[in-house]
């Protein structure tokens, strides 16, 4: 195995919990259009793109809309979660982000961020992670939703880092699709019971180090 050189994050559920706010605006989305969005419902979300999570909520809510009254939905969906992210400060970063990334920066491995949010900026700079990044990779520079790979792959090309020499850390199951596909080692953050396709597992980011990178080399 390549010796590891760059370390590539996904946002919503690994650095900060924004997840929390998605669930609350589409649950509200759904009550509007006349039927319950439960936290299981919800799972099945997990580092989908905005539209391909709106296909999914109209299917459990057996409805079908032109792509005009899509985007009016999508649209107003985002409206409300950037309106609870914009309250968002460092407090809500998870445990263990800061000193891992800390750590990163003081071994030389290079990281990015890579996510499928439009509003990544938005959140990294409310919660001061944005000078953390040596790129930043999201929503607004990919064409394709995890699980393809893309997002990664761009990550590790602004890193100048070939993707064997890559770790992903992720809390979704298309997102750690996404890492294999791309050729990355990776860590998922979370339970072992969704998450086996990843090279490790752990619950959170508190429970994981920089002396732990060798277990995946």
């Amino acid at each position: 195995m390549s010796t590891i050189k760059a370390c590539l994050f996904d946002l919503d559920g690994v650095l900060v919990d924004t997840a929390k706010y998605h669930f609350i605006a589409w649950k509200r989305l759904a009550e509007e259009l006349g039927f319950a969005f439960t936290v299981e419902d919800n799972e099945r979300l997990k580092g989908v793109s905005r539209m391909a999570s709106l296909d999914i909520l109209l299917e459990l809510g057996g409805l079908e809309m032109s792509e005009d009254a899509k985007l009016q939905l999508a649209e107003k969906k985002n409206a409300w979660y950037v309106e609870y992210i914009t309250r968002m400060d460092s407090s809500e970063i998870l445990p263990g982000v800061l000193k891992l990334l800390e750590e990163l920066k003081n071994e030389g491995i290079r990281v990015a961020l890579g996510s499928a949010s439009k509003n990544a900026m938005t959140i990294l700079d409310n919660t001061g992670l944005t000078p953390y990044f040596d790129a930043i990779i999201d929503g607004t520079k990919t064409a394709s939703a995890k699980p393809d790979p893309e997002v990664f792959l761009l990550g590790a090309r602004e890193l100048g880092a070939v993707p064997a020499e890559c770790v992903v850390f992720e809390d979704a199951e298309a997102g750690i699709e996404a890492a294999n596909r791309a050729g990355m080692r990776c860590v998922g953050i979370g339970s072992p019971e969704q998450l086996g396709r990843a090279n490790l597992v752990v619950p959170s980011l508190a429970d994981f180090s920089v002396d732990r990178l060798k277990e995946l080399e």
